[in-house]
């Protein structure tokens, strides 16, 4: 499996889900990383927190945004969430927005994700795997997809 694949534990990925406002959506990628076993609730409300105070940075590519928060004792174990949104959300990025896609990321220390980056970067330049993402409503085929 890919370090993607790998990242993406149980319970990460969330598909068709309903956000309003851009602190909902990143409430859901918090909430699948807290499900999988790779943070707590508090590491959430760490991501809310960096965004409110650093703005819209997390949105790092058309309709995508990153949601994630320095390492901490928050996190259990580095890994990913992913939330695919049913309607778009704006987060405030004059470039990317609106968000439909939301990855949660919870890394252990600043350097042992760099992997995952590298394959997340690679994903996100695949215009036929981010379509994908957004048309599928089967988990199983989301992780064939990214593994």
């Amino acid at each position: 499996m890919s370090a993607l694949g790998d990242a993406l534990g149980d319970k990460s990925i969330k598909l068709s889900v309903s956000a309003s406002t851009w602190t909902e959506a990143i409430t859901l990628a918090g909430d699948a990383l807290e499900l999988s076993g790779r943070a707590t609730a508090a590491y959430t409300r760490a991501m809310i927190e960096a965004f409110e105070e650093l703005g819209p940075y997390m949105v790092i590519a058309p309709g995508i945004a990153l949601a994630h928060a320095r390492p901490s004792a928050n996190v259990l174990s580095t890994g990913l969430s992913l939330v695919v949104l049913s309607e778009s959300v704006k987060f405030g990025s004059e470039r990317f927005d609106p968000v439909r896609i939301v990855f949660g990321l919870a890394a252990l220390d600043h350097d042992g994700h760099i992997d995952l980056m590298a394959g997340l970067s690679e994903l996100l330049l695949d215009d036929t795997k981010v379509n994908m993402l957004l048309q599928s409503d089967n988990e199983s085929e989301v992780r064939r997809l990214l593994g």
